[in-house]
């Protein structure tokens, strides 16, 4: 896909949690194409301790109101300097970049397409997120509902306080919790749901921390299951070529913002 440089309109920025804000970004012109599961580089401008862009997962994007929404969790410098926008404020950006989830052919089942794997498909779609790492899942969910799959939102975080834009989540699917503390959900983590045992899903998506997607992994490899991970590397110029994101992988060591951030569990080295 065509990369931009574009410097877009701060619409608004709204405090989402204590540790978490939503930027709406817009511009004059409709905004590219983008991919669930690709991501911008955005440059922090007023920060002296910060010289790099920050890569920031597309939350959302809005066709209709010319939208992209980033989820930005401030745990840094850089990430404060953003959180400290206002609308009309100008945030430069690069996108789209990397490689998205895998979605569903928009055909029915026919003679000629019996020959195709559920994976084709995936008409029972699990997406699982913890922390920030939800913020993909949402345009993930917005597009699988477009093509007339609903996916099962299953989100985990510490506590009830701590799960972050769930009346978005239920515009696109049904939503299942976990909370470390049991404030809302079922206690545990997101690996200890019943659904897990309860229900059959054909694709598992994922984006969190390492720890949770690894053990969700493990689940979707012992039942069979195709999953996909997003991987959180360390991604500076999210082009390939700084080359502080590699990864490990069975193809050998690969970029995660060019070949990824999205891959097959297949691909990767956690399973070995």
């Amino acid at each position: 896909m065509k990369k931009y440089i574009l410097d877009l309109q701060v619409k608004s920025v709204e405090r989402v949690h204590e540790r978490y804000v939503l930027i709406r970004l817009t511009d004059d012109k409709p905004l590219p194409e983008m991919l669930p599961g690709q991501f911008v580089e955005v440059r922090v401008d007023g920060s002296s301790t910060t010289f790099l862009r920050r890569p920031i997962s597309i939350n959302f994007v809005d066709k209709q109101a010319n939208e992209l929404w980033l989820l930005v969790a401030c745990v840094g410098d850089g990430t404060r300097r953003l959180a400290e926008l206002k609308a009309g404020d100008t945030l430069n950006c690069v996108l789209p970049l990397g490689n998205g989830f895998t979605l569903p052919v928009n055909f029915h089942l026919s003679p000629f397409t019996s020959h195709l794997s559920p994976f084709t498909f995936h008409l029972s779609p699990l997406l699982v997120g913890g922390g920030v790492g939800v913020a993909p899942l949402l345009y993930l969910g917005k597009v699988l509902k477009e093509k007339g799959v609903e996916p099962t939102f299953l989100l985990g975080a510490r506590s009830a306080k701590d799960l972050l834009m769930l009346s978005e989540f239920e515009k696109y699917g049904r939503v299942l919790v976990t909370t470390e503390d049991g404030t809302m959900g079922e206690k545990g983590f997101v690996t200890n749901h019943s659904v897990l045992q309860q229900e059959q899903f054909d694709m598992i998506q994922v984006c969190g921390p390492t720890p949770m997607m690894k053990a969700v992994a493990r689940y979707a490899n012992e039942k069979g299951i195709e999953c996909e991970v997003s991987l959180e590397n360390l991604m500076a110029c999210g082009l390939g070529a700084c080359l502080c994101c590699v990864e490990k992988t069975k193809e050998g060591n690969l970029c995660v913002c060019k070949e990824g951030p999205v891959f097959n569990i297949k691909r990767l080295l956690w399973q070995s």
